[in-house]
């Protein structure tokens, strides 16, 4: 299995704000994975990530491949026409095609990790209907099930707006004994859309579990939002070691309304990591999220210090 070291790693943007805006691809339910089965489409998609990765290359950086599982999960992909065994079939294929771009890397971009991303069974931007850990162990078994199988490197949540779904996530995949990745929404003041804060999160599940996610990340905010709660913070941040911001400064509230992509101020963007990489101490992992592409990574990268 392979680790994380102590190097900056880059992972990708905001994949599907980027498809549906830049490439006028339109996305059924904001889900990239049909995408794979696509074969008009699927070459976007490759290159989409050829960008970051070259990014990586030219930064002497590691980075993670997030597959683009999102939408694959049970509720989603029936919403999509897609019963259970293609559900299956559609995640094994991710990782395929996830380890064909490792592959073409590999020899010019060191430390390249695979990573199964899980998205919420709900909206990543607000809680529906909740689950207790339990439910959500075995709604999200699936997806584990399949990225164990397929020898990932280790599973990522992304958009977690609660904490029993998250723990939930957690226990199938110490249950699986893969590594965990946990990164949650963050809203205006810094605290998941439950109204729960980001230390409670953390804490609860780390409590929980026996520390067992590889590391937390913090997704789909502006830094602006939660670099408040960050400073003078206690050891619970030092558990923070990825994010994945938003170009805009807008509410998830005014995104969702938005007819149009706000790319925000990638130059303010950059200079606001430089500052998050001196309130947490232990940040390696940097990508983006909604309406962030290649070039607000470049940016980030030309700000930050990446040794």
């Amino acid at each position: 299995m392979e680790q994380i070291t102590k190097n900056t790693i880059l992972t990708d943007g905001g994949l599907e704000t980027d498809l549906i805006f830049n490439h006028q691809i339109e996305l059924e339910h904001f889900a990239a994975f049909p995408l794979l089965e696509n074969t008009d489409q699927v070459q976007t998609l490759e290159n989409y990530y050829r960008e970051y990765l070259e990014l990586a290359k030219l930064n002497g950086t590691g980075f993670i491949l997030e597959s683009p599982t999102w939408r694959a999960n049970l509720d989603w992909g029936k919403a999509l026409g897609y019963d259970e065994k293609n559900l299956i079939r559609v995640n094994k294929l991710a990782i395929q095609k996830m380890k064909q771009l490792k592959q073409e890397y590999k020899a010019c971009v060191d430390n390249v990790m695979v990573s199964g991303q899980i998205g919420p069974r709900g909206d990543g931007y607000r809680v529906d209907t909740a689950m207790d850990p339990d439910e959500a162990r075995i709604y999200h078994n699936l997806q584990v099930q399949v990225f164990k199988a397929a020898k990932v490197d280790m599973v990522t949540a992304i958009t977690m707006t609660y904490i029993n779904e998250a723990l939930g996530i957690v226990e199938s995949a110490k249950m699986h004994k893969i590594p965990v990745v946990i990164s949650f929404t963050a809203e205006l003041d810094g605290s998941l859309p439950s109204g729960e804060t980001l230390e409670k999160a953390i804490t609860t599940i780390d409590m929980a579990t026996d520390n067992y996610p590889k590391y937390y990340m913090i997704n789909c905010a502006h830094p602006t939002h939660f670099m408040p709660v960050l400073e003078g913070a206690k050891s619970w941040k030092d558990r923070i070691q990825g994010l994945r911001a938003n170009a805009s400064c807008k509410s998830h509230a005014e995104l969702d309304e938005s007819t149009e992509l706000d790319v925000g101020n990638k130059n303010e963007l950059g200079q606001l990591h430089k500052k998050l990489q001196q309130l947490l101490p232990n940040l390696e992992v940097f990508g983006g999220c909604c309406g962030t592409d290649a070039s607000h990574l470049k940016a980030i990268c030309d700000h930050i210090s990446l040794v």
